[in-house]
């Protein structure tokens, strides 16, 4: 093609409103390989994020707590006020969305990155956690796992990909139960006694394998609050009504669950171009923190603590959330084309039903062998069985 005919295609392409940086970029991106190692060190991200936003305010993370805990008083106040069905979903949609936002804090409280004081941080947690119904220290030790071995096909503990051979053993009723929307964003609850197929033990069990000996006594403290306010719902519920206590407390906390289940799903799966899963010598922790995916949830960003800003927080746990934006933008530089950047969502994150749509449709499993795969698809997952 000689010069002019270039420079009249770029122009017409521009008459036609299309942006050829754009194209031109999109065409890049293509030949991008995600699975290969990185040309720059973890150090190097840690280099280019600014000092001060590793230091840890404890007024600062008391603050977010307690903005919580009067958004939830005003809401149950509300609730028991208005007691109408044109109130109730309001209501179970924004409490279980302060359930999550709670959680997240607690989360914080497992990272550390809550405080520098351990007493204050497993505090802090016991009672954001256990209010929410979540066994504080099982959680964390095993997110503790989960994050020093993310992307790690045989290691990871959250959402996990199962090998072919463990996928193709599991029951039919498993296999919907595990990809068929809505049952999944129902599943935290059976993880936290049963774990995921193919792994053993319970959050709850404090000789569960999940745990070291010595932190059985951690284990048993916060099963012992969670029993404590198992028992304190069951008290309510004597008191005003297993139905009054399932509209305050029992439809929020189920809100909350599919909240957890579709935010920790999407920070691992649904990305448009299919990411890289390790095993052996291939995978480290840099590159198995690199799959992980920032996710712009519109107004809910600030309301659950920015927990969709997940890729500095996935190699760098110890920063605070309120850092978590700051440090990503000085970060990016470094990681360039292994940072995805998250689509712009409106107020309400609708565009990411898409992803998790496809991504249950497509990611069931990986392959038995190899150490960098790739989720491949049962076409007869959802088939209607044949006929005779």
């Amino acid at each position: 093609m000689s010069p002019s005919m270039k420079e009249t295609s770029l122009e017409t392409m521009e008459k036609k409103g299309e942006d050829v940086n754009g194209i031109m970029k999109k065409e890049q991106d293509k030949l991008f390989d995600p699975s290969e190692a990185p040309p720059f060190r973890i150090n190097d991200i840690r280099a280019a994020i600014p000092k001060h936003c590793w230091v840890k305010n404890p007024w600062r993370s008391m603050s977010y707590v307690f903005r919580d805990a009067i958004v939830i008083s005003a809401l149950l106040a509300a609730a028991l006020y208005f007691r109408s069905w044109f109130f109730w979903p309001f209501y179970w949609v924004a409490q279980g969305t302060m359930f999550w936002a709670l959680f997240v804090l607690g989360h914080d409280c497992g990272h550390g990155s809550f405080s520098d004081n351990p007493i204050l941080n497993n505090v802090m947690g016991h009672i954001l956690h256990s209010t929410i119904l979540v066994p504080y220290h099982g959680w964390r030790i095993s997110h503790r796992t989960h994050h020093q071995n993310h992307g790690n096909v045989e290691k990871d503990e959250s959402w996990v990909p199962m090998s072919e051979d463990l996928y193709n053993s599991l029951s039919s009723r498993t296999k919907f139960l595990r990809f068929k929307i809505p049952f999944p964003l129902f599943a935290y609850p059976v993880y936290l006694w049963h774990r995921s197929p193919g792994k053993t033990g319970s959050h709850f069990n404090p000789y569960s394998n999940l745990f070291a000996p010595q932190e059985r006594k951690h284990i048993m403290t916060s099963t012992t609050c969670w029993i404590a306010m198992v028992v304190f719902l069951v008290y309510l519920s004597s008191v005003i009504g297993p139905s009054m206590t399932f509209k305050l407390y029992g439809v929020p906390y189920l809100i909350f669950v599919a909240w957890l289940d579709v935010v920790t799903y999407l920070h691992h799966h649904g990305y448009e171009q299919k990411l890289p899963w390790y095993r052996g010598k291939e995978w480290s922790y840099l590159r198995g923190g690199l799959t992980t995916i920032d996710r712009d949830y519109g107004i809910f960003n600030g309301i659950h603590h920015d927990i969709g800003t997940h890729v500095i927080h996935h190699l760098f746990p110890q920063i605070p959330h309120y850092h978590l934006v700051e440090a990503t933008k000085a970060a990016k530089p470094v990681i360039g084309k292994y940072y995805r950047e998250p689509k712009k969502s409106g107020p309400i994150p609708f565009h990411l039903i898409e992803n998790l749509v496809s991504s249950m449709k497509q990611d069931h499993y990986v392959s038995n062998s190899g150490e960098i795969v790739f989720y491949q698809t049962d076409p007869n997952l959802f088939s209607p069985p044949k006929s005779a």
